[in-house]
């Protein structure tokens, strides 16, 4: 079954998206795990990094299953 290239284009684009929200949350975790450590308040450093690891891992996941190393669906040469 030949997949849409909407479908294709939204995939990709939620895969590209995803990818780095998940980056900016990792990289908060991080800054307030350090301030934690430092002896101020800072807040749940934890759940933002385990939303970060599930938005990294959905975001390659998306970005690889949609074949955007391929190209657009239209473009592959087809047998």
């Amino acid at each position: 079954m030949d997949p849409s290239p909407l479908r294709w284009y939204l995939k990709a684009q939620l895969g590209v998206l995803l990818l780095p929200v998940g980056l900016c949350l990792f990289g908060e975790a991080v800054s307030r795990r350090v301030l934690q450590m430092l002896g101020k308040e800072a807040g749940p450093w934890f759940w933002y990094g385990t939303i970060s690891l599930v938005c990294i891992n959905a975001g390659l996941g998306l970005m690889i299953d949609s074949g955007m190393t391929k190209g657009f669906p239209g473009r592959r040469h087809r047998n």
